[in-house]
């Protein structure tokens, strides 16, 4: 069985959210995505709209997803140790070393490959910050 880990925010639900998770999908047997922390999520990017409870919840019903747990508190890599991925799914603009994740992997007996997913470009609202800026920018 080949499990694929696929990681994110997921604050506002998009069409890109939807091809990442389905591409990651296709990689293994079971799609295992971790949901970011708030307060992970506000130290790396910005302080999400959607409690992370609703956000795991939402993610949980996507056809695609086999598991959805949230993440890690601290040391972002301790959740290698829980999932032991064969896969690490990124999606295209996800910012992460992937040489220092290969690091943190090898150094807990796990063998990984990363895979980075294509950018999703069939509609507009393939962002969560384009999404936000579209909002703004049609407040009345």
């Amino acid at each position: 069985m080949v499990r694929v880990m696929a990681t994110g925010v997921f604050d506002i639900l998009h069409p890109g959210h939807l091809h990442f998770l389905r591409e990651a999908k296709e990689m293994g047997d079971e799609l295992v995505v971790v949901v970011a922390r708030d307060s992970v999520a506000e130290k790396m990017k910005r302080k999400p709209f959607i409690p992370e409870n609703i956000r795991l919840t939402m993610v949980s019903s996507l056809k695609p997803v086999d598991l959805a747990i949230l993440g890690v508190e601290g040391n972002i890599y301790d959740i290698l140790n829980l999932v032991r991925p064969d896969i690490l799914a990124l999606g295209y603009d996800q910012e992460f070393d992937e040489a220092q994740i290969l690091e943190e992997a090898k150094k807990r007996g796990i063998n990984l490959k990363i895979v980075r997913i294509s950018k999703y470009s069939d509609s507009e609202f393939n962002g969560t910050r384009k999404i936000i800026k579209m909002l703004k920018e049609k407040v009345y």
